[in-house]
């Protein structure tokens, strides 16, 4: 189950991506979070490692959305 900032990050990527056709860049998600930088990409991890996104912290700026929304927990 995501936290509340992890879900927050995830739905502005999603509807990000699909309004703009590309995903936010780092900078760009501090600004609609209101974290800093480093709150944010501790966020980009944690959404990496459970495989909401596809992301390298070598690369910030580019990820991939492999899923938009939380999912169910069964």
């Amino acid at each position: 189950m995501l936290s509340d900032i992890e879900r927050k990050v995830l739905r502005v990527i999603g509807n990000y991506s699909a309004g703009r056709r590309r995903t936010p860049t780092v900078d760009e998600l501090c600004i609609k979070t209101g974290r800093n930088r480093g709150g944010v990409m501790t966020v980009l991890e944690v959404l990496a490692r459970e495989e909401y996104i596809e992301w390298k912290r070598s690369e910030p700026d580019a990820m991939t959305v492999l899923e938009a929304w939380e999912r169910k927990e069964q």
